[in-house]
């Protein structure tokens, strides 16, 4: 492997950690991040650890194959935990974690914005349309 100059690790450096480029981490975390299922998840288990059932019931549109990918999506980033409580039937519960608790105020934040601001996304949806469509 050639050496590198400082400058040179420097900008390699700096790339490794651009989460502008698809091959960053931080890149692939964003759209982790981004994904709705993500923001009603964890807005779901913001006051408290829920079963599986319990979560599909708070988050009807999403599908049993979509809230499982999900929640291990979520796990498996250390953002929220599944505990397993044997009884009969087995207990499932899933929480937030320390590190998902840091990231609930932020995703609040878009939940109530987009809330918020639904109405004047859908009139300028329209009006783009009206005027796209003339």
């Amino acid at each position: 492997m050639a050496t590198l100059s400082a400058a040179q690790l420097r900008e390699h450096q700096r790339d490794e950690y651009n989460a502008f480029l698809a091959q960053c981490p931080g890149h692939q975390l964003l759209a982790t991040l981004s994904d709705k299922w993500v923001t009603l998840v964890l807005a779901a288990l913001a006051d408290g650890p829920l079963r599986y059932s319990d979560l599909s019931r708070t988050i009807p549109g999403a599908s049993q194959k979509m809230l499982t990918q999900t929640l291990r999506k979520l796990e498996r980033d250390g953002l929220l935990t599944r505990t397993v409580t044997p009884s009969v039937p087995v207990r499932v519960d899933y929480g937030i974690t320390a590190l998902g608790r840091t990231l609930l105020p932020i995703q609040q934040a878009i939940k109530s914005w987009a809330e918020t601001h639904i109405e004047q996304v859908h009139r300028a949806r329209a009006a783009y349309d009206r005027g796209a469509a003339g």
